[in-house]
């Protein structure tokens, strides 16, 4: 008799690779970025690490969430791997979850998200679908981004991993990346230029305050605007008057 088609057999290795240790960047470090919104933070970034906006604060919106990446990857419909997160994740981490997107189940809900906050972790990034969303609101300081909500829950059987290299919204983040996340969205600041990153917000965020000052009084310009028209070639000739005649028989 033909048996289980060895297709559908499961492989150790690639898919079921769990990391205990990472580098993570300095505590002081991270909860230096807690001062700057994520536009300031993405503008420093030449706007490349942000993830995509139907990724978005799903709890109050009055909490941020900020902390070093802790990683998963999941299958499509399952979140096993979610589960065994909350045994490898740090307090102070953020759970950054890598659905593919996908459309299917919700990868965690309550029950997740209570052990979760009994166990230190910061909040989760989803990159995909949660569930019990006014149990999780109830929670009150535990916040939670992602794509959407749905009733349906996930599967427990794998594979996945946990720590290592994930896309998140278009992002790729690695264990150790810090994360973080308001009303605007989730930006993702790799480990490694952290530290110099943090400097450049500090060192720009005197000028960008006297900038808005003066805008929120009415002291502003737009001569850069037409500097930069200028050479693209766009002058004052190119304007069109409000009692131009119309173009092509177009009504006036």
């Amino acid at each position: 008799m033909v048996g289980k088609p060895k297709t559908a057999e499961m492989h150790p290795g690639p898919g079921f690779r769990i990391r205990e240790l990472i580098t993570r960047p300095d505590q002081q470090m991270v909860e230096g970025f807690a001062g700057f919104d994520t536009p300031d933070i993405s503008d420093l970034m030449n706007r490349l690490y942000a993830t995509v906006p139907d990724i978005q604060p799903l709890t109050s919106p009055d909490l941020p969430i900020l902390g070093p990446a802790c990683t998963v990857k999941v299958y499509p419909g399952d979140n096993l791997m979610v589960h065994k997160s909350l045994d490898i994740a740090q307090p102070g981490d953020v759970v950054v979850v890598d659905t593919s997107a996908s459309p299917l189940t919700s990868v965690l809900g309550e029950l997740v998200c209570t052990k979760a906050r009994h166990r230190g972790i910061a909040g989760f990034v989803v990159d995909g679908l949660i569930r019990d969303l006014p149990e999780i609101r109830a929670l009150g300081d535990f916040p939670v981004f992602a794509r959407g909500i749905t009733p349906i829950g996930p599967l427990h059987r794998g594979p996945g991993e946990i720590n290592h290299p994930i896309n998140c919204g278009g992002v790729v983040v690695n264990p150790g990346d810090i994360v973080v996340g308001d009303l605007n969205g989730v930006v993702v600041i790799p480990q490694e230029i952290a530290g110099e990153l943090l400097r450049r917000l500090r060192d720009r965020s005197a000028r960008e305050a006297e900038y808005r000052a003066a805008v929120a009084r009415g002291d502003f310009d737009n001569s850069w605007v037409d500097a930069l028209l200028g050479q693209d070639g766009v002058g004052p000739e190119a304007y069109e008057s409000s009692n131009a005649a119309p173009v092509d028989g177009a009504d006036a």
